[in-house]
């Protein structure tokens, strides 16, 4: 019989039915009507074409036949419940695979990263590079960090941020500096190619820069940059992004949570 075919119920019927003797323990046990372990062995029966169960005067009965399917099944359930436990093992492993933008990777998320491992010794953390079509399964991804105005096709969370900021060094000159994702405005000294560039770009005294509050932290706290104006309100953000089974994860739920807030 293939494998699409097996009458697992019935056989779960069968192993409980069979180690008590009694339909209405097995219903108990597999919290179900007495009639309905009687309807699914009866439907095995009818599958196998062979009669599991006799009634004696004595109770309920195994049939020869049933009793030479019984060690085999019982190992097989056995393989199940291993099979699950391997699964659940993986899942409870501190081993996360993460994507993100290279300039959000140096300017935001490894600082954070080093924090979270610090206080759990037995973390191990992989980063890769995210792009637009980056393929969850493909890469053996658990969280990515994307850019945009929200998850998309994937669970997410927002990461929390002032959205953008003008930022310059002092005494810096009086010049904008490009990037794909900044304002289009005069007097463009430099073009770079992503916001971590930009900073640096605005920290090396090339100019001012508008780039995402959240990438930009670091270098205002320590003076290298300064704010010019109010933050700005962007329809667009950071994100935490994963499809939904491995948002699910523990382990991915509460790197959320720390990475979040």
């Amino acid at each position: 019989m293939k494998r699409t075919h097996l009458p697992l119920n019935g056989l779960r019927m069968l192993d409980a039915a069979a180690r008590h003797l009694s339909f209405t323990r097995a219903a108990d046990e597999l919290a179900v009507t007495p009639a309905a372990v009687g309807q699914q062995i009866r439907a095995l029966e009818d599958t196998l074409g062979v009669v599991l169960f006799r009634r004696t005067t004595r109770g309920l009965e195994l049939t020869p036949e049933g009793e030479a399917g019984l060690a085999p099944l019982r190992d097989g359930f056995l393989q199940f419940e291993e099979a699950v436990r391997a699964m659940q093992a993986g899942q409870s492993s501190k081993s996360l695979t993460i994507a993100a933008p290279r300039d959000v990777t140096e300017k935001w998320l490894l600082p954070r990263l080093a924090a979270i491992a610090a206080s759990d010794r037995d973390l191990r953390f992989q980063l890769v590079a995210a792009d637009d079509s980056l393929d969850f399964t493909e890469a053996n991804l658990d969280l990515a960090i994307r850019w945009g105005e929200g998850p998309g096709e994937h669970e997410g969370e927002a990461i929390e941020s002032d959205g953008m900021v003008t930022v310059a060094a002092p005494g810096a000159a009086d010049a904008a500096i490009g990037w794909p994702g900044a304002p289009d405005e005069p007097g463009v000294l430099i073009r770079v190619a992503d916001a971590g560039l930009a900073i640096d770009a605005a920290a090396a005294g090339l100019g001012r820069a508008t780039v995402p509050a959240l990438l930009a932290v670091s270098e205002i706290e320590a003076g290298r940059l300064a704010v010019i104006g109010e933050p700005q309100a962007s329809r667009l953000g950071y994100w935490l992004v994963a499809p939904l089974p491995q948002w699910r994860q523990a382990k991915v739920r509460q790197l959320v949570d720390q990475l979040a807030q």
